[in-house]
């Protein structure tokens, strides 16, 4: 292939270097390993913006809630873990719930989210939320359909009591199709530092997905309210829904003096 000068000075970096050598060793996959590193440099960028933000966030006592929602094997975990990959570990938390216990299961739905809001100057990452209720439970046979149908009625008016109270609320979801799940969970069953993620959720995830999309258009439809908005995201390539994903928290928060030129979008290649 040819490449432009610039092409050619990221591809003399120690990173462009690595990504080629990580190619095949009978063919150095020049395309696959500018896209790399283009994707690094640009995550570098977007990441130096996230401390600004968090600095704001701290020297100001501001709280933030970031969810992430998406099918099972959409990425949300990787995408928080590049996001928070640089931030002072003591001003952000990541909440990733188990299923709730016998206390909690008598408790009013949203009491054990509300536990884990923000203080002042703090960022949560919910990487799955209480619209568990929305989709995953009823979907799974998790709760009654009264209890689904209650928490329908309540959710905007609890997100809106909880943005008045000054929470800056980002609601992501990450979308995938089904052909890229079923891809991914043979991924993690075949791999054996990643097939302890796959559980029995996951093994019906494929059977149940026109269910699973009817409980989601609804969700959509009832809580992508103008206060509260949903960011749905094409997470099929996951370089680039990370990507976006960041961009967007960067460009909701009102953070400090922002540097417009790495907020700019950029689109990334498709990856291979």
């Amino acid at each position: 292939m040819d490449l432009k000068p610039k092409d050619l000075k990221l591809i003399e970096t120690k990173k462009g270097l690595m990504s080629l050598l990580q190619s095949d060793h009978n063919h150095l996959n020049f395309v696959k390993a500018l896209r790399t590193v283009k994707y690094e440099k640009r995550i570098e960028e977007l990441q130096e913006e996230l401390i600004k933000l968090q600095t704001w966030v701290s020297e100001t006592n501001q709280k933030v809630v970031i969810v992430f929602e998406g099918r099972d094997a959409a990425g949300k975990g990787g995408a928080i873990r590049r996001i928070v990959e640089h931030l002072n570990p003591r001003e952000h938390r990541i909440v990733a719930l188990p299923k709730a216990n016998v206390v909690e299961r008598g408790q009013w739905y949203f009491q054990r989210y509300v536990r884990k809001l923000p203080r002042e100057g703090e960022i949560v990452f919910f990487d799955r939320s209480w619209y568990n209720r929305a989709v995953l439970e009823p979907v799974n046979g998790f709760c009654t359909e009264k209890e689904y149908n209650t928490f329908m009625d309540e959710v905007n008016d609890v997100e809106r009591m909880w943005i008045n109270s000054g929470i800056y609320l980002i609601k992501i979801y990450f979308s995938i199709t089904k052909e890229q799940q079923s891809k991914r969970f043979e991924d993690i069953r075949t791999s054996p530092i990643k097939r302890w993620k796959y559980s029995s959720v996951d093994q019906k995830a494929q059977d149940l997905w026109d269910i699973y999309s009817g409980y989601k258009d609804v969700m959509f439809e009832k809580t992508d309210t103008q206060l509260s908005p949903w960011k749905v995201i094409d997470a099929n390539k996951k370089y680039k829904a990370r990507v976006e994903a960041i961009e967007y928290i960067l460009n909701k928060i009102p953070y400090g003096v922002k540097n417009k030129r790495i907020l700019k979008h950029q689109n990334l290649e498709d990856e291979a």
